[in-house]
């Protein structure tokens, strides 16, 4: 019988651990190269960030957002929005929904593209951040209806109405904005996964000793 001695141990460098964690929370994969392991590390990348990337894109961009910026002074918005703080794990790529919300908060048209992980807009945040009689009334059509390709009887496109622009994107994305979601959601628990990983090593599976020769 093999004694302790005889069997192969398994030796990993993590470096610095709570550095290796701290960049595979801000790029999947990024504190298993930092620490060598290459070749799980690009793994982690492609696997994690390709699900993040293409959940986002079912949801034409809107499904990560983030509802407030302190969550200690607004606590029923956020928990309004539970699903960011799984997405927010997957590190810098999902950032930029916090400084959306956050000129939002402020009272600030969000930055990047209209709908780019910014917070769906209320009609209160509306009359907040354009201000103006004409700029809120042209916000509104913008942010608050669907106009539809099909037509009526008497030739006048079909308008649709929304109370927020949360149920507007909804409506418009159907069953997709709610898979972009999950999409999003796994890749940041996936990537808390990756971090306790690139912190603490593989867990590895002991053997069994207590088998008895026939």
């Amino acid at each position: 019988m093999p004694t302790p001695a005889d069997e192969e141990v398994i030796e990993i460098d993590l470096k610095t651990p709570w550095k290796a964690a701290l960049l595979a929370f801000l790029i999947p994969g990024a504190g298993h190269i930092y620490q060598g392991r290459t070749g799980k590390g690009i793994l982690f990348a492609v696997c994690i960030l390709s699900t993040f990337f293409y959940g986002l894109y079912l949801g034409g961009g809107r499904v990560v957002y983030a509802s407030t910026t302190n969550p200690i002074a607004n606590p029923g918005k956020f928990i309004e929005r539970w699903q960011y703080a799984c997405q927010a794990a997957v590190g810098l790529p999902a950032f930029p929904a916090y400084m959306q919300a956050w000129r939002v908060e402020l009272g600030e048209e969000p930055l990047f593209s209209d709908n780019f992980q910014r917070p769906p807009f209320t009609p209160t945040d509306i009359d907040r951040i354009y201000r103006t009689d004409k700029k809120i009334e042209a916000a509104r059509s913008r942010h608050l209806t669907t106009t539809l390709p099909t037509k009526t009887a008497d030739g006048a496109p079909q308008v649709v109405y929304h109370a927020n622009e949360s149920a507007r994107w909804q409506y418009e994305h159907a069953f997709y904005f709610e898979l972009g979601t999950i999409y999003t959601v796994i890749a940041g628990l996936l990537n808390v996964l990756a971090i306790y990983d690139a912190h603490s090593g593989p867990v590895l599976a002991e053997k069994n000793d207590d088998k008895r020769e026939e």
